[in-house]
C-alpha cells in the first residue's frame, strides 16, 4: 500500500483519499450488497462511476485489473479502469448501470437473446489466442474445487471423520474421471460466467453490448467451462431446449472444434463445479453466515446427480450410492437449520476446513 495510504487509520479514510486524488473528493458514496467475497463496491452517485475495495490481503487486485485489460484488448466489455491502486487494493471502475441478466430475467425480458449474446461473447473471447501470462486451470486446481464436496457437504450426511476417511479415495475416482480436462490451455475461462455477472449494456453493438463482471479468478484451460457455467446455473432453471440450442450455437461457430471432446469435457466439468458449488454453498452458510446461499442447494444438487449420470462417472456415482447414503437427496430440514447457526466452528487444526459437529 501506498505510504500516504497506509498511514491513515481506518479503511473509510483511506478510501476517501484515494477518491480525492482521483478528482472525487466530494461524493456520496452508496454501498452495494455484499456478495460470496471480501470484495465491496460503492456506487459514486451522479457519477457513473464504481469504486472497487478489495482487500489486498486476501484478495489483491492485480488480477482484475490484468484480465479487465485482456479483455478490453479483444473488444469486449470489461469496467473501464480510471485510477488505480494495486497495494491498496481500490480501483475507481466504469459502473454498468442496474441491468444484470438477472434483474432483467427477473423483469420478463426474453431470456433467448440474452443468452445467445452471452454465447456469442464466449465465442468472440474463444478466438483469441490464450493469454501466456495468466496461470492454468489445470488438473491440482480442478481437485482443490471438487474436495470441496467431501470437505463441506458431505461431512453433512455421514459426519466429518467418516468424511475424512473417505477423501482420498473420492478424489482419485473424480480425478480418473476428469483426466484429461485439467490438460486442456483453449480458452481464458472467466470460471463465473452466469446470469449474476453478465450486463446488458444499451447503445453498445455486438458482444460489447455484453457486460463482464466477476472475472479476476480467470485461468487458462478448457474452452467448455463458461459456456457449462452459463447453463448450468446453480441460481435459476435453463430449458433443455434453449441450453442444447446454445450448445450448437456455441459449436457452430467454431466449426474446426472437436464437438465430441468439447461436450466430454462439458460434462465432466459440469460435475466439478456443481461439486464444488454446494461444498461453497454450505461453507458459506456454516463459516461465513451467508445463509441465502441454501436456497442454491436443491437446484445445484440436481445439476450435480444429472452430472453424474454421464458413463465415465459410474464408479464414482456407484461409490457415493455405497459410502454415502443419501448424497442424491436434498438436505433435510434440520440440517439446514443446523447450518444457520452462524459461526459454525471448524476443527482446529485442519488443512481442509473441515466442520465440527
Amino acid at each position: 500500500m501506498t505510504d500516504a495510504l497506509a498511514s491513515l487509520p481506518t479503511r473509510e479514510a483511506q478510501r476517501a483519499t484515494f477518491l480525492a486524488r482521483a478528482g472525487h473528493a466530494v461524493t456520496t458514496l452508496i454501498a452495494l450488497p455484499a456478495d460470496a467475497s471480501s470484495r465491496r463496491y460503492f456506487r459514486l452517485e451522479g457519477a457513473g462511476l464504481l469504486l472497487m475495495d478489495s482487500p489486498p490481503h486476501s484478495e489483491p487486485i492485480g488480477p482484475f485489473v490484468q484480465i479487465a485489460r485482456q479483455l478490453q484488448a479483444l473488444g469486449l466489455s470489461a469496467p473501464a479502469l480510471l485510477a488505480v491502486d494495486e497495494a491498496a487494493g481500490l480501483a475507481l471502475i466504469e459502473d454498468f448501470g442496474h441491468d444484470t441478466y438477472t434483474r432483467l430475467l427477473a423483469a420478463g425480458h426474453g431470456e433467448a437473446p440474452l443468452y445467445q449474446l452471452a454465447v456469442d461473447t464466449l465465442v468472440a473471447l474463444h478466438g483469441a489466442a490464450p493469454a501466456t501470462d495468466v496461470a492454468p486451470y489445470d488438473a491440482e486446481r480442478l481437485a482443490d474445487e471438487y474436495a470441496l464436496f467431501i470437505d463441506w457437504y458431505v461431512p453433512l450426511l455421514i459426519g466429518k471423520d467418516a468424511a475424512l476417511a473417505l477423501r482420498d479415495e473420492y478424489l482419485s475416482l473424480f480425478a480418473d474421471a476428469c483426466r484429461d480436462v485439467g490438460k486442456r490451455r483453449e480458452a481464458l475461462v472467466l470460471r463465473d460466467f452466469h446470469v449474476d455477472n453478465l450486463m446488458l449494456l444499451p447503445g453498445r453493438e455486438g458482444v460489447a453490448a455484453c457486460g463482464l463482471l466477476d472475472f479476476q479468478d480467470a485461468l487458462i484451460g478448457a474452452a467448455a467451462y463458461d459456456l457449462m457455467s452459463l447453463l448450468e446455473d446453480a441460481r435459476r432453471d435453463v430449458p433443455d431446449a434453449l441450453r442444447a440450442e446454445l450448445i450448437t450455437r456455441y459449436l457452430t461457430q467454431r466449426p474446426t472444434f472437436d464437438a465430441l471432446r468439447f461436450l466430454e469435457d462439458y460434462r465432466c466439468l459440469a460435475a466439478q463445479r456443481h461439486a464444488k458449488v454446494l461444498g461453497i454453498f454450505v461453507r458459506l452458510a456454516g463459516r461465513d453466515g451467508k445463509h441465502g446461499y441454501l436456497a442454491h442447494l436443491p437446484r445445484t444438487l440436481g445439476l450435480f446427480v444429472r452430472a453424474l449420470q454421464a458413463e465415465a462417472f459410474a464408479p464414482l456415482r456407484e461409490w457415493l450410492d455405497r459410502h454415502v447414503p443419501g448424497w442424491h437427496d436434498e438436505l433435510p430440514a434440520e440440517t439446514l437449520a443446523m447450518l444457520r447457526q452462524t459461526p459454525y466452528r471448524l476443527v482446529q487444526g485442519s488443512s481442509h476446513g473441515h466442520l465440527q459437529h
